[in-house]
């Protein structure tokens, strides 16, 4: 079986990372190949309109393999620089680089590598069980998974660089309270939740929504004159497409819309 699952329903993807006797590690070779595979599928859907990622089991991701660490072997033997470029930076381009919003539904530890992973999602809800950490100097390394960048954009540079220099695991409340998810539920309802979060996204008009993405992510690193530009861009190729005159229909009818990415 798979080490990373992909099911389709509707309009929205789950990937569900699938090493639920290892706690999802993270970062084997082919790791890479498999996250790519599945975005490149998501992003070539144009039905595909959201996305959501979570563990098998009880555990999120606990990121990397220490076994493998210690023995130096897979993605950490040989030339380490190329293994992580093919595999652990694979993961995080791929799962950054999604056309659509994706949906992080956090049911346990999401530890090094796994906690990089789910800061690639655009939403982030959590079950009670869930805990983050950047513990990457507790075992002699660097956050090598990008997070140094992710993480201090998310919750601060503070809050970030307090995660990262003392390797403390927090709390799902914790995480809530510091902004790193945006809703807590019982874990039982987890995916109930995601799924929910998920329909409601996907009933936008999927073209502008995947440029409110790009624009989202864009912006982030932009100027404000930059913004206005390609706003200003994307703004008109929305008021010339079908699915903005279906909405205006729909908002004058009092219907729901059918939206059909044209």
């Amino acid at each position: 079986m798979s080490s990373l699952l992909f099911e389709k329903h509707g309009f929205v993807a789950t990937l569900t990372i699938n090493r639920p006797e290892t706690r999802n590690i993270l970062g084997e070779e082919g790791d890479g190949a498999l996250f790519a595979e599945a975005a490149a599928r998501i992003n070539a859907d144009r039905e595909l309109r959201c996305a959501v990622i979570t563990g098998a089991g009880t555990a999120f991701s606990a990121g990397g393999n220490l076994k493998a660490m210690r023995e130096k072997s897979g993605v950490f033997a040989g030339r380490v620089l190329e293994n992580y470029r093919a595999d652990i930076h694979t993961i995080i381009r791929s799962l950054w680089n999604l056309e659509v919003p994706l949906i992080a539904a956090v049911n346990g530890a999401a530890i090094g590598l796994g906690n990089g992973v789910a800061c690639t999602a655009d939403i982030r809800i959590a079950s009670k069980f869930a805990s983050f950490g950047a513990s990457f100097l507790k075992i002699g390394l660097v956050p090598g998974d990008g997070s140094a960048w992710m993480l201090p954009r998310l919750i601060g540079p503070a809050r970030a660089a307090e995660l990262f220099f003392t390797g403390e695991i927090i709390d799902a409340a914790t995480a809530l309270e510091w902004g790193l998810v945006s809703r807590l539920v019982p874990p039982e309802l987890l995916m109930e939740e995601a799924h929910g979060l998920a329909a409601e996204i996907a009933r936008q008009p999927p073209g502008v929504l995947r440029m409110t993405k790009k624009l989202l992510r864009e912006a982030a690193g932009a100027n404000l004159e930059t913004v206005l530009e390609m706003s200003g861009s994307f703004q008109a190729s929305a008021h010339a497409s079908e699915d903005h005159a279906e909405a205006l229909a729909a908002f004058f009818e009092k219907r729901e819309p059918n939206f059909k990415g044209k």
